[in-house]
């Protein structure tokens, strides 16, 4: 605790931001004067881990009074608040119950806990995210189709050729004001890219521990969406957007370490390690149990309706982006696996406890992936789950999800999102008004 007021009172921080995140990767907390921060725990309903994004919640049965949990500030996420009028820092919270256990419905928590059992082997992940989103103008002006005109220099029907500089340079502005914001809070990101979507960009995150890598891309969503409203723009990272036009994904580039630093996934000649295969092998085997973290709304599987560089199946090829798991070429000691099956929808906490979960068990169980595809992986049948209640299902019936991730998260994730699901069914779209209005 003397650490976090040194650091408080050395950037003279009058304001302290205390949150959680919540199942959407929302921050959940309080602002408090920094005279008041620190000395006690900060309380919040336990409520908020089955929240549902439109405000209702799961109430669990041993819920039924509706308590708090105590929340203890972590000390090394403290990041200041570029934007803030006052001097303003944030904290993440360690959420603990009335018993002083840890809640583990706590995303945070949940990616400590798949850690931990890294750790006990002597291994350590290391991650790096690439986060795909739409910037739109904020007026939301309506092409023929309905759909908000994207910010791009193209037509809204037109789809840019990738990687265009000019385009980038139309918001160059913005995107310098970001990477500041970015710096403050001491976020690593890399390069920023424009995407085939119009008005579709790709932030690259600097590759390093996976909890500080979740912690960066939770901070990034906040600093966009903020960043956005205040240049008359509006982030979205909704899986899927528009129709015919690509979705957005959440790439996670993860590689394993021992204790020496040596990457495990390669053997001292250079080739690549049982255990590599292992890992291949675990998210292959267990990736469709798991599926509801990456693809946690109803609109995440509108984006497996067409490929757009959206992988739908388990394959896995040596610089294959069409493989949902992509090993990029590289020296040995870099060999990695990129699991290219999240939306950028996902809570990344939970994407990457979720993909790390997967390639843990592989690595543990011995098990051997399939041959390596060659050519495109989009001429392999359909592998994953197609509808949401199909991924509720299996990941709440998965007893190696359970024993991994925990009984308690599992039961209740399934249960808000379960009721979220409801909701979502529960609007009917324009498409049936139009189109069975007509015949029925």
């Amino acid at each position: 605790m003397n650490a976090l007021k040194a650091w408080l009172a050395r950037h003279r921080v009058e304001y302290v931001e205390c949150f959680v995140s919540d199942f959407a990767g929302v921050a959940r907390g309080k602002i408090q004067p920094v005279n008041e921060f620190g000395d006690k725990a900060v309380k919040l309903p336990i409520a908020i881990f089955g929240q549902t994004v439109t405000g209702s919640y799961y109430m669990r049965g041993d819920n039924v009074r509706d308590r708090d949990m105590r929340c203890v500030p972590d000390a090394e996420s403290l990041r200041l608040i570029p934007w803030a009028t006052q001097p303003t820092a944030c904290a993440l919270l360690d959420c603990f119950d009335v018993d002083g256990t840890p809640v583990d419905c706590d995303p945070r928590a949940v990616l400590k806990r798949v850690l931990a059992l890294y750790d006990a082997r002597g291994w350590q992940p290391v991650v790096a995210p690439e986060v795909e989103f739409y910037l739109l103008a904020a007026d939301e002006s309506a092409d023929p189709d309905g759909m908000p005109d994207p910010c791009t220099v193209a037509e809204p029907g037109d789809f840019p050729a990738p990687y265009g500089v000019d385009q980038m340079h139309e918001l160059a502005g913005f995107f310098d004001a970001l990477k500041m914001h970015c710096e403050t809070q001491q976020i690593g990101i890399g390069a920023v890219s424009q995407e085939l979507g119009p008005g579709q960009f790709e932030v690259n995150f600097q590759h390093g521990d996976a909890l500080r890598a979740a912690d960066d891309v939770f901070h990034f969503k906040r600093t966009l969406k903020h960043d956005a409203v205040n240049n008359s723009l509006r982030a979205y990272f909704l899986a899927k957007l528009f129709v015919g036009k690509p979705g957005s994904s959440l790439h996670v580039h993860q590689s394993v370490y021992d204790a020496g630093g040596s990457n495990v996934f390669s053997r001292d000649d250079g080739t690549a390690s049982d255990l590599f295969n292992g890992y291949i092998a675990g998210l292959q085997t267990y990736m469709r149990d798991a599926l509801l973290l990456f693809a946690p709304y109803g609109n995440s599987y509108r984006r497996f309706l067409n490929y757009w560089s959206s992988p739908v199946n388990l394959e896995w090829g040596i610089d294959n982006r069409t493989a949902g798991l992509r090993v990029p070429e590289s020296a040995p000691e870099a060999r990695r696996v990129e699991n290219r099956l999240a939306g950028s929808d996902v809570n990344p906490y939970l994407a990457i406890a979720g993909t790390l979960a997967c390639g843990y068990l592989g690595m543990t169980g011995e098990l051997e992936p399939r041959a390596p595809v060659e050519g495109s992986a989009y001429d392999v049948p359909f592998a994953l789950h197609r509808h949401f209640y199909e991924s509720l299902d299996a990941f709440r019936s998965s007893g190696p999800m359970a024993e991994i991730l925990g009984d308690d998260f599992v039961r209740v994730y399934c249960a808000a999102k379960e009721r979220e699901f409801r909701d979502f069914e529960e609007r009917i779209p324009d498409w049936e008004r139009e189109e069975l209005g007509k015949i029925v």
